[in-house]
């Protein structure tokens, strides 16, 4: 190999390492540049990042602040107390507050002979209150007891709720009639879980009764008496076992004087004159439609209330003395006919001292006056079976309802 070639081969690998240095140095610097740009733009966008985050922050707590104030636009909504639950949007009840206390509810799933009154009036006029009463058949599932009106019970049953019954749940029999004026319906014998009735063994007895007087109460003043004898009746239709009570009627007019009111006459009375009509009478005819044990109605109560002396046509006086005292009220059976009892009558009505001994009672206890206007004819029921469903939870039920009512 002579130099010639040496010494170009020599310079060109010194030319090649020069060129690679100058690259390599080059290269170095133009990777610094890039650093250092990456250092300044991560500088930047952790700033920015930082920024952003501050200032979500602050609208958050922002947010925060507002959504806890009221509202220049409407109000919050009401907190619930523990005992209640918001009603589901949607869900309707027409008769139930728009919140459900935690309380046993009843269904009145017929209205007694199409009368309604206010729901509200069992805690009104009874201060009844520890059941819900509803007539919202949605809430079937849900109540404790169903109140089921006999008379509105067609004969093939298929008004009656159709739905499985739940375990829990009480169907109650709801019925103020005596048996002469009761349907028999196939089906009914061994369905329901209590009853309610005029009958002292019912599951609830329904009726007016007198309260046992605290202490000392108020002297009784006789109510001004301008009639001897008063009736008040709207039914003498035989077919209902009224035919009875007519004939009696009959019989006793012939003796004695009796002023008579009420549809059966047609001489009609305002329901504010009731009470003072029969205030104004010393006697006054109640006289049951038929005659059965415990079938004794408000037709003792109201003269009772009224002030003035109960003529009673009806079960046995043993049986009346169940629920008033003796000497509260004078029995047709105490008399052999209709013409010694007008004698009886007129004769207390000359002395004074023997017909206030009707009133001693009202030393030891006080009667209440029952509701008079007609939508109200079962409100008294009513609320009484709502307490009862409200206040007793044991199981029961009626097996043979007809052989227990018509025995």
């Amino acid at each position: 190999m002579d130099n010639t070639g040496a010494q170009f081969s020599w310079r060109v690998c010194r030319n090649d390492v020069s060129s690679s240095s100058e690259y390599s140095t080059s290269t170095n610097l133009l990777n610094g540049d890039k650093m250092l740009s990456s250092i300044y733009l991560t500088g930047v966008l952790r700033v920015i990042l930082l920024s952003i985050i501050s200032l979500g922050g602050f609208v958050a707590l922002l947010l925060m602040h507002y959504s806890s104030a009221p509202s220049l636009f409407c109000p919050p909504l009401p907190a619930f107390p523990p005992q209640y639950s918001e009603r589901p949007q949607g869900q309707h009840n027409s008769s139930l507050a728009k919140t459900l206390p935690d309380k046993p509810i009843m269904l009145l799933w017929f209205w007694p002979e199409h009368y309604r009154f206010d729901l509200s009036d069992c805690a009104t006029l009874f201060n009844i209150d520890s059941c819900l009463l509803t007539d919202d058949r949605s809430m079937y599932n849900k109540a404790d007891g169903v109140l089921i009106f006999h008379k509105s019970i067609k004969r093939d049953l298929s008004n009656l709720p159709r739905s499985p019954r739940p375990p829990f749940q009480k169907w109650i029999w709801f019925h103020v009639e005596s048996p002469t004026n009761t349907n028999r319906l196939s089906g009914l014998e061994n369905l329901f879980n209590l009853t309610l009735s005029y009958r002292q063994d019912a599951d609830i007895p329904i009726r007016w009764r007198l309260t046992a007087r605290k202490g000392q109460g108020e002297d009784f003043v006789l109510p001004k008496k301008d009639k001897l004898v008063c009736w008040i009746v709207s039914n003498n239709n035989p077919a209902t076992g009224a035919g009875q009570r007519y004939n009696y009627y009959r019989e006793l007019v012939k003796h004695v004087k009796v002023e008579v009111f009420g549809k059966a006459f047609g001489r009609f009375l305002n329901y504010e004159d009731f009470y003072n009509t029969i205030s104004s009478c010393k006697f006054y005819l109640s006289f049951e439609n038929s005659v059965h044990r415990d079938y004794i109605t408000e037709k003792l109560n109201g003269p009772l209330a009224a002030g003035t002396v109960p003529v009673v046509l009806g079960p046995p006086r043993q049986n009346y003395e169940d629920f008033v005292p003796g000497d509260s009220f004078i029995h047709v059976n105490d008399f052999p006919d209709a013409k010694a009892l007008a004698e009886f009558l007129l004769k207390l009505n000359k002395e004074d001292e023997a017909y206030l001994h009707y009133f001693q009672w009202r030393e030891h206890f006080s009667a209440q006056r029952h509701l008079i206007q007609q939508y109200q004819e079962f409100t008294h029921a009513i609320c009484y079976a709502c307490n009862h469903v409200g206040t007793h939870k044991e199981y029961r039920v009626v097996h043979n309802l007809y052989k227990w009512y018509f025995g």
